[in-house]
Formats: C-alpha cells, structure tokens, sequence
C-alpha cells in the first residue's frame, strides 16, 4: 500500500482527497502547511508527496526546493493554474508532474500510480554512455564510478533515452512513455525535467555532450563510443 504525504491548507480540499485516495488503497498523512508537511518528512518518509503551491508561510515551491537538497522523493504539485509561470517554476524546484485544481481523487490516483511506476525494477541489464553507467537492475546510474542522486522521473527519462541510443524521441514520445499522459501544454515536463537532469550527468550542462537537443523533434542520448 503506497504512503502518501499530503500538503494542503485548504480544509476541505485536504479532506476530501484524503479520503478518495484511502478510498484508492493510499496510506495517507497530512499536513496544513510548508512547516508542518517538512516536519512529518523529518519523522517519517513517504512513497510520494503531494503538493499544493499555495500554502501560507512557505509556498510549495520553497517547500519543493528544500525537499530536493536532501531527498529524491516523488512530487506531484497541486497547483490553481496552468498558465506557464507557475508551472515552470514548480518544475524547475523539482517537482516530478503537475495537476490543476480542481482536481478528482481519481485522477490524482492515476498520475500517482504512473509516477510510482517510475521507480519500479528493469530487466538486468546495463549500458555505459562514456563515464555514465545505467545499471536497470539495480535501478542505479553512476558517473566516474560516483552514484548520482536522480529522481525517479529523471531515472524514468534517462532510461526510456538509454534504450533508443542515438534515437531523436519527441517531446510526446518521452510524454508517453515517462509520464504516461501526451497532453500538448504538458511538454513543459519534458523540458524541465532534462534540463534538471542535464545538471546532474552532463560535464557542461550547457553545452550538453550527452542529452541532446534536436532541434524541432525532442531529444537523443548519444550513442556508446
């Protein structure tokens, strides 16, 4: 049964999917705010943590940014609005996917499940990308022998990549198969999801050697050398 770690202010939101995702076989813990959701992490660790963005005190940004400086959990933000600023700042803090309000707990339920996916175990194989070592067995990648701290989005990405070397994927390929959802706005995900994951296996992220950009299709991971 997945733990779940609820954070949301408003009470009969907070309620409401509370009891939905019981409902949905979820163990779930909550909390009204930032400060109160950072202290029930500090005491317990759950499968997945949901996040509204608008929280009094610390917003669900902050509360996303330091979640991220020590953990790789899952995060699904909550968020009001679609419009592109708050969801590429909820993406660029680390959160993993997105859902508008208002939202069914069965949806939620759906986007949870498929981003729990993410983490699941691959048939026992591995393949080196120059100093970068994807270990599916172990669910595990390495840079210069050096564990490297991914989410499981990330890890998601990076292995859907690995398995087409020198293959362009579209964004709505990538959509598909990591997400599990090809809505057209969602690309944002995409994006924001390499360029973070660009930050942790590249030697340059700016000038990436190992993520490629093709320009008006998506993206490649180059071939072994």
């Amino acid at each position: 049964m997945p733990s779940l770690l609820l954070i949301e202010d408003d009470d009969a939101i907070r309620t409401a999917l509370e009891l939905s995702l019981t409902r949905q076989g979820h163990r779930v813990a909550t909390a009204a705010t930032g400060e109160d959701g950072l202290k029930l992490l500090s005491e317990q660790r759950p499968d997945l943590i949901v996040l509204d963005v608008m929280l009094p005190g610390i917003d669900g940004f902050e509360v996303c940014r330091r979640i991220r400086r020590t953990d790789q959990l899952p995060i699904i933000l909550l968020t009001a609005r679609s419009d592109d600023i708050d969801v590429v700042v909820g993406l660029e803090s680390g959160a993993d996917d997105y859902v508008v309000k208002p939202v069914q707990g069965r949806v939620l339920d759906a986007r949870i499940r498929a981003v729990l996916r993410r983490g699941e175990r691959e048939a026992n194989d591995a393949a080196t990308f120059g100093s970068l070592v994807i270990d599916r067995a172990a669910m595990t990648v390495t840079k210069n022998g050096e564990d490297l701290q991914l989410t499981p989005t990330e890890l998601r990405l990076l292995l859907e990549l690995s398995r087409r070397p020198g293959q362009a994927l579209s964004r709505q390929q990538l959509l598909r198969l990591v997400w599990e959802h090809d809505y057209l706005g969602d690309s944002r995900l995409v994006d924001a999801c390499v360029q973070r994951l660009r930050a942790k296996v590249e030697d340059v992220p700016s000038s990436p050697t190992l993520i490629r950009t093709v320009r008006g299709v998506g993206y490649r991971l180059d071939a072994p050398q």
